[in-house]
């Protein structure tokens, strides 16, 4: 049977966001907003520099700069064609590739070693879990051009200078060394002939890595492995005297720092590009998602992804991860209220109520103009109720004896107090009382 011509047509189904890629709504985004502020004051005092790089690359910039056999590239990558000039594309999965190409393509590194930092969405193809989305946000620091240990100690500081901003305690900081790529091949060999000796113990991905990235190996968290993956040969045992003089000096400046640290021997993360010094904060606080924020040294990096060579380290800290455990610690952001909250008798005042909100906003002032029904701005008691909710310290009271008068009423809505009539004309005379009061 037909629709009859005057039967309306079905609803649509309303549209939903992708799975694991989440929307930030007021309040949680003061949350967001509290976070980063803290952040970029914690840069600044480091003499870091913010730089902002495309959401989208060349997919090749990550299977170079990554590894083609790490579970990144493999698995979780978002890539695509372009449908117009066939490009091979890929929404960001981390920045530190990112940040190393543009740093390239610019010559920043002309006039010598720069200090970077990046607030920023990144993309990964895996089950959304607590604290874990396929769309999620990243902090990360890049010094690129220093070889020192005093830098890698420097940014693993700053860390802890921004969990002290943050009020965060129950961080721990793990480290360990990488090495340079000859002390990797010979561990390397050596870890090839330990789990081919047990190769019964092993399960798929790591058979699969067995020959081509068995460091990785390590990084399991499969429990049934761990007995043979903890009598592994040691990388910390292949290092050479250079090497083991980088990690000591990066330990010495963190001990004088007065800054405890774990030594962890299977900390290996988890890209191809790191040698050196790695390291992670880790809680317990969390579950299985206890790593905070990671990174270590990356020198062959630049010339890896075709720069001239130079060396680079930096880390990158999950935002999500970090709120969650602040909302865990209960460490919140204290919400904004504005000022004020303009209420309005009749609807002919508004061009009047809109100009003197104006000039306070440009006073420094937080002004929020009520905004009626279309036909008019509903009773003063309902706008009362809506300034009151809305947190603000005073109502400004526009009724038709203060507009008679060229007056505005002041009235109080946190503490006890008269409402007292200011002059319309000269916001600027009395605005300091709305802040200070």
């Amino acid at each position: 049977m037909s629709e009859s011509k005057g039967a309306p047509a079905p609803a649509k189904a309303a549209l939903r966001g992708v799975k694991g890629m989440n929307d930030i709504l007021p309040p949680a985004s003061r949350q967001w907003e509290w976070f980063e502020e803290a952040v970029c004051r914690v840069m600044t005092r480091y003499g870091y520099r913010q730089v902002r790089t495309p959401i989208v690359e060349p997919t090749a910039l990550f299977v170079r700069g990554l590894g083609e056999v790490t579970d990144i590239v493999e698995k979780e990558m978002y890539s695509f064609t372009d449908s117009l000039n066939g490009d091979a594309l890929t929404l960001r999965p981390e920045n530190t590739a990112g940040v190393v190409r543009a740093a390239i393509e610019h010559n920043l590194l002309y006039d010598g070693g720069k200090r970077l930092f990046y607030i920023g969405p990144m993309f990964r193809h895996e089950r959304p879990q607590r604290g874990r989305y396929r769309q999620f946000h990243q902090v990360g620091v890049e010094a690129l051009g220093f070889p020192g240990p005093e830098v890698d100690a420097e940014v693993i500081l700053m860390v802890r200078a921004l969990w002290r901003e943050l009020g965060l305690q129950d961080v721990r900081l793990q480290l360990n060394s990488l090495g340079q790529l000859h002390e990797r091949q010979a561990h390397r060999a050596a870890l090839i002939a330990h789990f081919e000796r047990h190769q019964d113990a092993l399960d798929a991905d790591a058979r699969r890595r067995l020959h081509t990235n068995p460091l990785r190996i390590l990084d399991t968290k499969n429990p049934a492995m761990q007995e043979v993956v903890e009598a592994a040969p040691r990388l910390m045992d292949h290092l050479g005297e250079e090497s083991l003089r980088h990690f000591e000096a990066v330990c010495a400046v963190l001990e004088r720092a007065g800054q405890p640290y774990e030594l962890n021997p299977r900390l290996v993360r988890g890209m191809d590009y790191y040698n050196l010094t790695v390291f992670e904060w880790v809680t317990d606080r969390l579950g299985a998602q206890g790593t905070l924020c990671g990174g270590g040294r990356y020198d062959s990096l630049v010339e890896m992804l075709g720069g001239r060579p130079a060396p680079g380290i930096g880390w990158g800290l999950g935002i999500e991860r970090v709120l969650e455990l602040l909302a865990e610690s209960g460490l919140q952001a204290a919400a904004h209220m504005p000022d004020a909250y303009c209420v309005v008798a009749d609807a002919r005042d508004m061009p009047v109520a809109t100009a003197l909100a104006e000039e306070l906003r440009a006073l420094g002032l937080s002004v929020v103009l009520h905004a009626g029904a279309s036909d008019g701005p509903g009773s003063m008691k309902s706008q009362f109720r809506r300034a009151d909710a809305s947190g603000a310290r005073f109502a400004l009271v526009l009724g038709e004896a203060e507009r008679q008068a060229g007056q505005v009423g002041v009235k109080p809505l946190r503490v006890q107090g008269e409402q007292a009539l200011r002059p319309l004309a000269s916001p600027a005379q009395w605005a300091h009382e709305l802040r200070t009061a």
